[in-house]
């Protein structure tokens, strides 16, 4: 394997959605090695700039990854690395809004594999999904081989077309595309919101004196990888060549119960307004979500090394240091929809 350290030296590296959670700590990470140029696409309907750090070395071009003016200026350098991270996100989401669904993850990803093809890239690295990938009757914990076509979201079956093209451009043309599944990724860089995940939410409204809302008994389970760790597994698949046409889970091999969850939130907040059990949602039928690393380990060398309480440390840090831009961003999100 190419050295971490030395392995993006004098590369252009693009990032999509690099003004999200993911992508503003990647682009932190990538910032701290001698890249020639780092290229974040992004429309800002879910990041933020002020969560892209402040180096020298990186561009933000604002717009959709469905815009070909856009990706003609991005695509007119010469890319070493694409991490293609930008999405309509969440499964709430997609439920409400299918057709923006299909045609951001969908077209956008087809697209951008497009013109990706038409450059010598080291890699292309796409962003699927965990939870998206694997069934509600799949054998715990989910390992890569072993993924379903019925799917309970329109985001779960638009993240693994997303797989599909990138495998089909793989075989046609040789892309060195390699795929990585997400499990619940937490962290710093996350701002509350309607259709947020639940962990920043859980935090925003602890902070509030609000009860925590749990949809089910609180028994399910949750494979939490932290944001840290995703973006080691990220870097290593784009310079790993036993990684190209392969899929990898990013996770942690451990789960937690949702209501362990919320009382560790809770706890570091001070929260007294204690946990309000809620109906299931139709679409969940997942109560254990737990990745197999073991390929990844193999592979990619890839090991989680933040436990999921040393996780939630940081997010609280994070809220502290950012009080004023989460409320703020967190007004926006929810904007008349009420949280709890």
């Amino acid at each position: 394997m190419k050295s971490l350290s030395t392995a993006f030296d004098g590369k252009t590296v693009l990032v999509t959605g690099g003004a999200g959670a993911i992508g503003s700590n990647l682009i932190s990470k990538l910032s701290e090695h001698n890249t020639s140029e780092i290229v974040i696409l992004d429309d800002f309907s879910s990041g933020y700039e002020w969560l892209i750090p402040h180096d020298s070395s990186i561009t933000t071009i604002k717009g959709s990854i469905l815009n070909e003016e856009k990706l003609k200026r991005v695509f007119k350098r010469d890319l070493d690395y694409v991490f293609h991270l930008a999405a309509h996100f969440a499964n709430k989401n997609s439920v409400d809004h299918p057709e923006t669904d299909l045609r951001i993850n969908g077209m956008g990803t087809l697209k951008l594999l497009e013109y990706a093809q038409m450059r010598d890239l080291d890699r292309f690295v796409y962003a699927s999904s965990g939870c998206g990938i694997y069934g509600g009757d799949a054998e715990i914990p989910f390992e890569e081989d072993d993924f379903t076509i019925d799917h309970g979201t329109p985001y779960q079956i638009t993240k693994q077309l997303g797989e599909m093209y990138a495998k089909y451009f793989n075989n046609l043309y040789d892309l060195p595309v390699a795929n990585a599944r997400f499990f619940n990724s937490f962290g710093p860089g996350e701002v509350p919101g309607k259709y947020r995940n639940v962990i920043p939410n859980f935090f925003y409204w602890a902070s509030h004196g609000r009860e925590l809302p749990i949809t089910g008994d609180g028994t399910e389970t949750r494979d939490w990888t932290y944001v840290g760790d995703i973006v080691d597994g990220l870097l290593r698949m784009a310079v790993v060549e036993d990684a190209v046409g392969e899929s990898f889970n990013l996770a942690t091999g451990q789960d937690t119960e949702v209501v362990e969850m919320a009382r560790m939130i809770n706890d570091r907040v001070e929260n007294s307004a204690g946990i309000e059990f809620r109906e299931r949602r139709e679409w969940d039928d997942k109560p254990q979500i737990v990745g197999s690393i073991e390929k990844s380990q193999r592979v990619l060398g890839y090991e989680p090394t933040t436990s999921f309480a040393d996780g939630l440390d940081d997010v609280h840090e994070w809220f502290e240091d950012n009080r004023d831009r989460i409320e703020a961003a967190a007004s926006e999100e929810f904007e008349d929809h009420d949280p709890a």
